[in-house]
């Protein structure tokens, strides 16, 4: 009876309780670029990263269950991709699954992890992400860089996806009366926040003028407008409030979880200056943590082109509609000097762009950025809130998602 009594909270959780909250308990990820391993080694690392970050030690048998983002960039490993890397990181025999949806693939991971345990159907669930991109040749990553587009009237039709982010700058040139000059200060910025942090891709800072005058892409967009193709994989340890206390004295809270979704072809968007899948995942993720855009300290934002942040300031309620390329004029997307914080990771412009790892390396950063356990000189001073916010390729699905120090 004593037994059953102490039990009984936890049972309690299992049943689905509405007050469960969940917890980030850990966190870690590979550097990202070339990565010299292939996916086996690049999650085992990536997990390894992350248990060894859980403060009163972690053993991967602890897991209930595991979400894992790819795309399965090249092939590689298409089925059971999931099966295949839980094995290599100690988590075999629990129900894992790989979960697609385009570049938003693990962003929608900690999504389906954070409602496993907000359902009380989990006590501790792993959300990863992985991609394994430079192993192609150029005219390989062509093709699969476009399979998230609409195939028969995107892809089939020669449109690229610098080609669709170049069609959404242009609209918004001409609407709003932003210059490639705005895009430039956010390349700027990127790279200045990405050049302290020690697993970006690009770690260079670049001037005005160089990033000004790189060579032509996709008119207006040019090579300082686009993210790189990088190798690399994240993952998270997310926890019930019930456990918590058990790894971590100092958790970080998953406040809410926010999602949408938006037709997938430009032309049967009403606009293509907004990405209402954003807006939408905004809204609910605000709602449900009882916050405003004005409460976010910092925000890892999907800038897989300049004018993408552009956009998002503006969607995620950071900048008015239309004013996003006078926030990046005015610098209020800098470290420490403006509004908001934009990147501080360096973004996916500098930091890198492994489609199925990135969102929930956005989550890595927002816990370390939280926890004020980042590089010396790129920490956002103070930072009690942070969002991030992740893209399925050129706008149909998205996931946000808002962090605190605080459990509410």
């Amino acid at each position: 009876m004593i037994e059953y009594l102490d039990r009984l909270p936890q049972m309690l959780g299992r049943c689905g309780s509405a007050m469960v909250d969940v917890a980030v308990i850990g966190a870690g990820q590979t550097k990202y670029g070339n990565h010299p391993s292939g996916l086996k080694g690049m999650w085992a690392e990536a997990a390894e990263s992350a248990f060894a970050s859980v403060d009163h030690g972690f053993e991967p048998r602890s897991v209930d269950e595991a979400f894992i983002g790819s795309v399965a960039f090249g092939g590689a490993q298409l089925g059971n991709t999931a099966a295949l890397l839980t094995e290599h990181s100690g988590m075999d025999g629990i129900p894992v699954r790989r979960v697609e949806n385009a570049c938003a693939s693990s962003g929608f991971a900690l999504r389906d992890a954070w409602m496993a345990i907000k359902s009380g159907q989990a006590d501790v669930v792993v959300a990863g992400g992985i991609e394994k991109m430079n192993d192609l040749s150029p005219e390989r990553k062509r093709f699969w860089l476009g399979v998230s587009g609409d195939t028969e009237w995107e892809r089939l039709a020669g449109l690229t996806f610098p080609g669709t982010y170049a069609l959404m700058a242009r609209r918004h040139f001409h609407e709003f009366g932003s210059v490639h000059d705005d895009l430039v200060h956010i390349s700027v910025k990127n790279h200045m926040h990405g050049f302290l942090n020690e697993v970006a891709h690009i770690r260079k800072e670049v001037s005005f003028e160089k990033a000004n005058s790189g060579f032509m892409v996709a008119d207006p967009l040019t090579l300082y407008d686009c993210c790189p193709t990088s190798d690399g994989a994240s993952c998270v340890i997310l926890a019930a409030d019930h456990v918590v206390r058990q790894f971590t004295d100092d958790p970080v809270w998953v406040r809410s979880s926010g999602a949408g979704s938006d037709r997938l072809a430009l032309h049967d968007r009403p606009s293509i200056t907004q990405l209402i899948a954003t807006q939408k995942a905004a809204q609910s993720a605000y709602s449900a943590a009882g916050l405003t855009a004005s409460d976010v300290d910092f925000a890892e934002v999907h800038d897989c082109f300049t004018v993408a942040e552009m956009m998002a300031t503006e969607d995620l309620g950071f900048a008015q509609r239309g004013e996003g390329g006078v926030f990046a004029r005015e610098g209020r997307g800098r470290l420490n000097e403006g509004d908001v914080c934009i990147n501080p990771s360096g973004g996916l412009k500098s930091k890198g762009h492994p489609l199925g790892a990135t969102g929930t390396g956005q989550a890595v950063e927002v816990f370390k950025q939280l926890r004020g356990s980042v590089e010396h000189g790129r920490q956002v001073t103070d930072a009690e809130v942070g969002l991030s916010h992740n893209v399925g390729g050129s706008g149909a699905t998205c996931s946000v998602h808002l962090f605190g120090r605080s459990r509410e």
